[in-house]
Parts: structure tokens; sequence; C-alpha cells
């Protein structure tokens, strides 16, 4: 399981503000970016981390979930989730997550990289794997028995490496992870694809929006992401533009605000860390940054969600 010891947060970054991000690392020998395991199997492997302390993280990878018995409470972007039999749990990459201490919850646990997918399919599903969609789902029920026994041949399939020729092994891998995440699609919390929304501009603008669920923290600049996408900074704006009607700054600041937000709110941190989380090097330029787009102090915010939050 690539979520172990081996990831260790970087020296040097102890604190709230330490969200370390970790990157694909399967046990050597599983192939083509997809592992697959259990619920119960990662709980007995990791005995005393990541929930001794509760430690946050990020991932480039999705982490894919179907609790089949007991209840599992995992934090998502700072909100505790409970997740029920029959439901199942979506962490995409990028989202701030954290474990709680092992419960009596049971299932499959499916991790896999966006580039596992065909370029057909992962357009089919935007909806589902975008980073505004659902952490918790709960299929349509006349999927939900399709669904878990997919899930549990996928584990077979994945647990079958050798005995069949490698390339057969990974096809039907994808295959079933393809056709369980299309069912899934299903599910009431999810609308429906549109399969036209991510071409053209549209496609730069879905990379530009998974670049920067990434790396908004450290890169805040259009011309970072043009960069990192292989385009020019006006192809990226006029891509930000079509898309949503703003400019490619307005969008980024926009999701540093909501991280803010959150971290301020739920979390409880206290502004200096979310400064400092979001690479402010000073914290009176968040405070500016904040009060300009909210009208509040971060101090202000914090006592109001404090005040009317549950």
């Amino acid at each position: 399981m690539m979520v172990d010891k081996r990831h260790p947060s970087p020296a040097g970054q102890a604190g709230s503000a330490a969200v370390p991000l970790y990157g694909f690392q399967p046990p050597v020998g599983t192939p083509f970016g997809l592992e697959v395991s259990t619920v119960e199997d990662f709980f007995a492997q990791h005995d005393d981390w990541p929930w001794n302390p509760p430690r946050p993280g990020r991932a480039t990878f999705h982490y894919l979930i179907l609790v089949t018995e007991g209840e599992l409470r995992h934090d998502v972007d700072y909100v505790t989730r409970t997740v029920a039999p029959g439901q199942w749990l979506w962490v995409r990459p990028g989202h701030a997550q954290c474990w709680h201490p092992p419960g009596a919850a049971r299932g499959p646990f499916i991790l896999f990289e966006p580039d596992v997918l065909t370029a057909d399919t992962a357009r089919l599903l935007a909806p589902l794997t975008s980073h505004e969609a659902p952490a918790v789902l709960s299929p349509h029920p006349d999927d939900a028995v399709w669904l878990q026994q997919t899930a549990l041949q996928l584990l077979d399939e994945h647990r079958a490496l050798g005995r069949r020729p490698l390339e057969v092994h990974h096809a039907l891998r994808r295959n079933l992870l393809e056709s369980l995440l299309l069912r899934l699609a299903n599910s009431p919390d999810i609308a429906p694809a549109d399969t036209t929304a991510r071409t053209g501009r549209g496609e730069t603008y879905g990379r530009f929006v998974d670049a920067l669920e990434l790396h908004f923290r450290e890169l805040h600049r259009a011309a970072d992401y043009a960069e990192l996408l292989g385009c020019s900074v006006r192809t990226l704006s006029r891509a930000a533009r079509d898309a949503t009607g703003k400019g490619v700054r307005e969008v980024i600041d926009e999701r540093r605000l909501l991280e803010a937000r959150r971290l301020l709110g739920g979390a409880r941190w206290d502004a200096r860390a979310v400064a400092a989380h979001l690479g402010f090097t000073d914290p009176a330029n968040f405070g500016r940054f904040f009060r300009d787009r909210t009208g509040l102090t971060p101090a202000a915010f914090a006592t109001r969600e404090a005040t009317t939050g549950p």
C-alpha cells in the first residue's frame, strides 16, 4: 500500500500548515497505476499511522472505498464524513484527507492514478472525478449489488498477478475499473455527464483545474500553470474565460479563498497557519487578501463560523 511509513512528512514542515502531497507508489510488482486491497488489510498493515496522531495529507491519485460492513469515518477537506455499508467514499487528487482510528469497517479499497483511465472513459466520467463531486456516494439501488460484485472481481483480478500475461491482466483490471466507475456515475448524487464539456479549450481548462487542485498552495500565477500545461498564458486565459467568464488569476484566488474558509471555519486553524499553508509570505498580506474578498478579517470570519456552526 503506497500510503505508509515510506512517506513521512517532509523535513522542516512540522506544524498545522504542513499538508504533504503524496505520489502514487504501490508495492513493487504492482503494474500500471492501479492498486486494489481492502480497508481491513490497510488497517492491519498500518498499526499506528496515519491516525496516531491524525495527520492530514493529499495525494495525486484517487482513493475509492466501498464499505460493506461496519462504519468508516474519514476527513475530506476538513469535514468528517461517515460512510455506512453500501456507500462509497471517494477522495480525489488534491483533496486534503485525514484518517480516523481503525474501526470495524470492511470493504474493497481501490487506488488509481487519473491516467489509468482511457481518454474516452475519462470524458464520460468527468462529473464523477471532478473535484466538486460528493465525497460520499450512495449508488442507485438497482446498481448496488452489481457494483459490489464488480469491486470484488477487480480485487480478485488484482491479486491474480502472474496468472495471466501482464497485458491481459492489466486490461482486465482497467476494464473492470472503468465498468465500475461508469455504473457508479449513475448515482443520484452525480449530475449527468456532458461529453462535450472538456474538448478544445474546455479540455485545456479541465487540465488547468486538475493542476490547480494539486498546486494552488504554492503556484499562484497564470504563467506557472501555462508552463505546467505546455501552453501559452494567452491560451490558458482564453480557456478560463470560455469556461467560467473569469480570468486565470481570479480562478486561482477563488480556490485559495475556498481553502482559507475551510481551514478558518471547520478546521479551526489560526490565520497565521492558514497564511503559511496557502503560500503567503506575510500573514498581513493574507489578511488583506481575505478581507478584500469577504469583507471580514480572518479572525472575524473564524469567530462567526464558531458561533453559527453546528
